[in-house]
């Protein structure tokens, strides 16, 4: 698909309206004067119909107004240059200035070689571009196409918030004419890319309109649906007439002279406590050994029951950018039925490898800058503590999870489902927004591990559980937990 085609199969009817930036001149061929260089635009421009490889402007995509930008692969392969640095640039500042969400549809080979370093510092115009929209709270989503590499895909793809793919897409830093002969393509797919943690979703042509759609609502962009010009008229899709022109930081001139800011709130209210889901029928633990088999009993419900009575849709985050995974660890945004968007990070029961506290954080920090409530469902035995994690960097990875909600500005809320294995379990919990389910613990260390380190013998693990106390009731009675949920 073309740039103007990918954007109208994500806008629709609803329609697109091309905005630019102000004019530049080059010099001949090019700031580095590369012979031919001229030439070769007026042809991708007679074969494409643009005149620069990124065309951009606002559109709605579902019902939400965002501000889209799409590279046309076809005008010299989609290349940066210092007039794409321009339109880029002019995009995320037309976002900022209206305080809309930016959607990136991206095909890029990189960055335009005849001219040279100038094309590539263009990407530091880019990444300033995208802290400031960052800074001021506003999602960056990025659906990456067939191919998506080099400084395109080091910044506007792989540096947005939410990464989706399409599938068979070409996807890496590494073009497919400078990479090692013997390299595996499929570490260079989108499918690869999202097995190793840097892509969320791989998501058919067919399915990117309802699933930007739904990402825009979770991630609390967007204002009155349908708006897509300061008068509320609406371009439709390849409009034909004048596009805006853009002042230098994408503001269009009739909003330069500013307008009234966001008003001030106090801030989302909490995530609503799930429900207890099929808590045993037989009141609280008796003692210290009962929580801990409750708890680990096989037909307990687990994260996954939760989140499905919890969410009517659910929106995964996959991967610590970091080139891992963990599938012990669920997190993303949900919509609930009453159109409430939360954040949500659940273990599965299973010890939490690194890769699943940075993914943790990472969706910890995202919900925090946009605004939205957290949800944390703890359920582990512990932090994965084999040789791997460590190499993994266990400790820091936990660390930077507690960090993460330790700076929460957000509330988060946090149920035990459970076991809550020591400082792997803790560092998901919210500090005086605990809750804990009829069926969990919460213990500084396994009862047989302390046990074991106060050398007695086995049987008498169910007394050290008890000297522990970690039953739901005694969580309370302590002040670690601020209810039962039953």
């Amino acid at each position: 698909m073309t740039a103007r085609e990918t954007i109208t199969l994500l806008t629709g009817p609803a329609g697109f309206t091309e905005h630019r930036p102000p004019p530049r001149t080059l010099p001949p061929d090019g700031p580095l004067g590369w012979a031919g260089y001229d030439a070769a635009r007026e042809r991708a421009a007679e074969r494409t119909g643009e005149d620069e490889s990124v065309v951009y402007g606002t559109g709605v995509v579902g019902d939400r107004e965002c501000v889209l930008l799409a590279f046309e692969f076809g005008f010299l392969g989609g290349s940066l240059g210092q007039l794409t640095g321009d339109r880029l640039e002019a995009a995320y500042g037309l976002a900022l200035a209206r305080r809309l969400p930016l959607l990136a549809l991206v095909a890029t080979g990189g960055s335009r070689m005849q001219e040279g370093m100038v094309a590539l510092t263009q990407l530091q115009r880019v990444a300033a571009a995208a802290t400031r929209l960052r800074a001021a709270g506003l999602p960056q989503i990025a659906v990456v196409r067939d191919p998506t590499t080099g400084g395109g895909w080091a910044t506007v793809g792989a540096g947005a918030d939410v990464v989706l793919a399409l599938p068979g897409a070409q996807v890496g830093f590494a073009g497919s004419r400078v990479r090692p002969p013997d390299a595996d393509p499929y570490a260079y797919s989108a499918e690869g890319q999202s097995a190793a943690g840097q892509v969320d979703a791989v998501v058919p042509a067919g399915e990117l309109p309802r699933t930007v759609g739904l990402w825009l609502r979770a991630l609390g962009a967007g204002g009155p649906p349908g708006r897509t010009e300061a008068d509320g008229t609406s371009g439709g899709p390849g409009t034909t007439g004048t596009p805006e022109a853009d002042g230098p930081s994408g503001v269009p001139p009739q909003e330069a002279s500013g307008s009234p800011g966001p008003q001030e709130t106090s801030g989302p209210a909490a995530a609503p406590l799930p429900r207890a889901r099929a808590a045993s029928a037989a009141g609280l633990p008796a003692s210290g050994r009962e929580a801990v088999e409750r708890a680990r009993a096989a037909e307990r419900p687990r994260a996954e029951a939760y989140l499905d009575d919890y969410f009517t849709i659910r929106l995964p985050l996959h991967g610590d950018r970091c080139g891992g995974s963990d599938p012990g660890l669920l997190s993303g945004f949900g919509l609930r039925a009453d159109g409430q968007a939360v954040a949500y990070v659940a273990q599965c029961g299973t010890a939490t490898r690194p890769a699943g506290y940075r993914a943790a954080a990472r969706t910890i920090r995202l919900a925090d800058r946009l605004g939205v409530p957290v949800l944390t469902l703890v359920d582990t035995p512990g932090a994965a503590n084999d040789a791997e994690a460590e190499r993994a960097g266990a400790g820091a990875a936990i660390a930077d999870a507690f960090a993460a909600i330790a700076a929460a500005r957000v509330p988060v809320t946090t149920l035990v489902i459970g076991e809550g294995g020591s400082g792997g379990a803790l560092a998901l919990a919210a500090p005086g927004n605990t809750h804990v389910t009829a069926d969990s613990y919460f213990s500084v260390i396994a009862p047989e591990l302390a046990a074991a380190i106060l050398k007695r013998p086995p049987e008498e693990t169910g007394a050290t559980a008890d000297q522990l106390r970690l039953r739901p009731q005694d969580l309370v009675e302590l002040g670690v937990a601020r209810s039962i949920v039953r």
